[in-house]
């Protein structure tokens, strides 16, 4: 099967490969290229299709290794990956490059919920030693004066904004924003679609009717068409005797013949696959779960009404009423018009310096109700501190406002 490679990725990834094998005098050049764009684009498996095409070996490195119950066991990963790739270059005689998959998720911090471990700070801290010294890597407790070869880093991710910044800028990491246009995806999806026979124009009217799908939504279509022949399969064999019919079975592996594969039987499903996905960004199962768990959310078709307990008068002098201002209240129902969500942190004066905010209450909140009434207990209860609203974007993970609404000593901003 020939797979599409998109011109303008083979170009940056061979540009960037190449530039780190030459000599070029009074030229820096970075040594980290940063691949980043949407999840299920394709990144990984088009710089697999690069490697291939131009005979690079690649050592790779998943994200989820960058994190470890032993602190510092991540960074010397990095660095003894690193140095073997050096010596391969040395033995094998040919390009070879160094591959970390989804960096920002075992290095990157999305909120104030995400943990920094130690093992974060070295990784981060790692890379950048690398990258300004790549001949000298050494590792930890031993050291060799020997210079190694430099070896090219390649790394993928969907936000690197969640990555330290002094690790992405520009002399340590070029950064690559993939995101495949129209002829791009035709191409990729033809190479998906390529052993069913598929004309140009049915390959271009598919892309079109699913235009804001990524590409692997096209790989997961063409695996889709054959869920009815595994279903009669299934029922042919017995769900008892399935296991043993293709594990290790005596009759070899079963064969299918080739689905439908034509084009409404294909939109028809992926028109499905959209219904699903819909569902899944429409159901917020999670706030939900937070409201029960708040106890401000009643249960469905109940009409029973718990009686409070009768709780005794509190003094005048103890109770403290704040209102919001009408500003704060409109903003607040902006940033959730917005779809996005409320954050509240709160801070003292001393730590206010070094910007060690505190979460107040809830992490995010998407209900009007439930963020006026967080916003005023946290303006009461902290009212000697400073205060500040959060609006949170959730499908990027992104702070897109933050406000100061109160200052220390109750004094709340108009």
């Amino acid at each position: 099967m020939s797979y599409y490679i998109a011109p303008s990725f083979l170009d940056k990834l061979a540009v960037h490969i190449t530039k780190n094998f030459l000599h070029l005098p009074g030229v820096r050049v970075p040594l980290i290229l940063g691949i980043h764009g949407r999840k299920g684009e394709g990144k990984t498996f088009q710089c697999e299709l690069a490697f291939e095409k131009m005979g690079i070996e690649v050592t790779l490195i998943s994200g989820g290794e960058l994190e470890s119950p032993d602190a510092g066991d991540p960074a010397r990963l990095i660095r003894l990956r690193y140095r073997e790739t050096a010596e391969l270059i040395k033995v094998r005689g040919k390009m070879c490059v160094l591959m970390i998959n989804d960096l920002d998720a075992g290095a990157g911090r999305f909120d104030e919920g995400t943990q920094y471990t130690v093992n974060t700070q070295l990784v981060n801290a790692t890379l950048m030693n690398i990258a300004d010294n790549p001949t000298d890597v050494q590792l930890p407790g031993s050291y060799d004066s020997t210079p190694l070869h430099r070896v090219p880093i390649i790394v993928t991710g969907n936000d690197f904004s969640t990555l330290y910044a002094p690790l992405i800028r520009d002399g340590r990491m070029e950064k690559f924003y993939w995101e495949p246009n129209r002829d791009d995806k035709v191409g990729i999806v033809g190479g998906i679609f390529a052993p069913d026979g598929f004309s140009q124009r049915e390959i271009e009217e598919l892309v079109d009717t699913f235009a804001n799908q990524a590409i692997d939504f096209f790989s997961s279509l063409r695996s889709r068409i054959y869920d009815q022949q595994i279903r009669n399969f299934i029922h042919q064999v017995g769900f008892e005797q399935i296991s043993k019919r293709v594990v290790n079975s005596l009759e070899g592996p079963p064969e299918f013949k080739k689905p439908n594969f034509n084009l409404s039987h294909l939109i028809e499903s992926g028109k499905l696959m959209v219904g699903e996905q819909k569902r899944v960004e429409t159901s917020h199962l999670v706030d939900e779960y937070n409201r029960l768990n708040r106890g401000k959310a009643s249960q469905p078709g109940s009409n029973f009404t718990e009686t409070p307990p009768i709780q005794p008068p509190i003094p005048q002098a103890a109770t403290s009423i704040t209102h919001l201002t009408l500003d704060t209240q409109a903003q607040v129902r902006q940033i959730l018009a917005q779809g996005y969500k409320i954050g509240i942190e709160h801070v003292d004066e001393r730590r206010f310096r070094t910007g060690s905010w505190q979460s107040c209450g809830n992490v995010q909140i998407d209900a009007e109700s439930d963020a006026i009434s967080t916003l005023e207990s946290c303006l009461t209860e902290y009212s000697g501190e400073y205060v500040r609203l959060v609006g949170v974007d959730p499908k990027v993970k992104r702070r897109v406002v933050e406000t100061i609404i109160q200052r220390p000593h109750g004094k709340v901003e108009n």
